[in-house]
């Protein structure tokens, strides 16, 4: 039996922190043990905080740490470190609900000693038929079938306890602590069917602002780290695109868009990079925020 504690690091997630914990304490699990659920939330001004505290009256894993003001999710990421009390860390992002059995999938391949992180794959619940939406599930169906043969991880990953703390200046937690494990020996593993939903932008604005942090956060690891993720290679990225192109009209026109968005977004990630601009404390994408999760709740019972 494994244990396991969860990590949900908060800054005025009212409308999903709710959803989130009762998706993470209704968990089915037959060879793990979910320990503890802490939320650490960095400064919220919302109903975060009362909802957290609402739920640990119900439920004693549930565990509010408050950060007074926002540092960032890299300072948010070490405060839940610094309290994990299992052999096994989960980091969920707070804007995502998992399915009923993915924790426990996330973390079966931990029984193989050499294994030191694994990470779920996230499904946009945006409608593919609008502009963005279509740009949202391409992103992370390429992030999916880079990760089936190289793994990136993001939004849901589950590591070994065995680091100390990640520099806040990252604005890109979860690739810093794969870079750390990679450099510890041990294997990093992608469990597709270990899934959770999130919501991508529903704007040009939010879209651009969420790429272009990312990028600009990359760049940092691989000056500081020498590690480069997958998705940094953009030739593999292209090669894999133009393999699954859609030749519909209306999608070439969708692709096209998504590939000048994301240009444009490295282009001004590099020049923030260069002008030491490494998104501590980032904007938030308030479009991401509002996952509507009531029309899935009957998929997923799948594996």
């Amino acid at each position: 039996m494994l244990n396991v504690c969860i990590g949900v690091c908060a800054y005025n997630e009212e409308k999903n922190i709710g959803k989130l914990l009762k998706a993470l304490i209704n968990q089915e699990t037959r060879k793990i043990k979910i320990k503890s659920i802490f939320v650490v939330s960095s400064g919220s001004t919302d109903r975060t905080n009362d909802i957290v505290k609402e739920f640990s009256r119900f439920d004693s894993r549930v565990k509010l740490i408050t950060q007074p003001r926002r540092e960032g999710k890299a300072s948010a990421v070490n405060e839940f470190i610094r309290n994990a009390d299992a052999e096994i860390c989960v980091l969920e992002s707070a804007d995502t609900i998992p399915l009923q059995h993915t924790i426990e999938k996330l973390c079966l391949p931990f029984f193989d000693k050499t294994v030191g992180m694994t990470g779920g794959r996230p499904i946009p619940t945006n409608d593919k038929r609008t502009f963005m939406g279509y740009v949202g599930h391409l992103i992370w169906e390429l992030h999916h079938e880079i990760s089936l043969d190289t793994p990136k991880l993001g939004e849901l990953i589950a590591f070994r306890n065995i680091i100390d703390e990640i520099p806040n200046e990252t604005a890109v937690d979860e690739a810093w602590i794969e870079a750390k494990i990679r450099k510890m020996g041990y294997k990093i593993v992608y469990v597709p069917n270990a899934i959770c939903y999130n919501r991508s932008p529903e704007t040009v604005r939010d879209l651009i602002k969420q790429r272009r942090r990312i990028y600009a956060g990359h760049l940092y690891l691989k000056s500081k780290l020498n590690y480069e993720v997958s998705t940094m290679r953009s030739i593999k990225v292209v090669s894999l695109l133009m393999r699954n192109l859609n030749t519909n009209p209306r999608a070439l026109i969708y692709t096209t868009g998504a590939i000048l968005l994301e240009v444009i977004s490295r282009a001004l990630a590099y020049y923030d990079y260069m002008k030491g601009n490494t998104h501590i404390v980032w904007d938030i994408a308030k479009t991401t925020k509002d996952l509507k999760i009531e029309e899935y709740e009957t998929i997923g019972s799948t594996s």
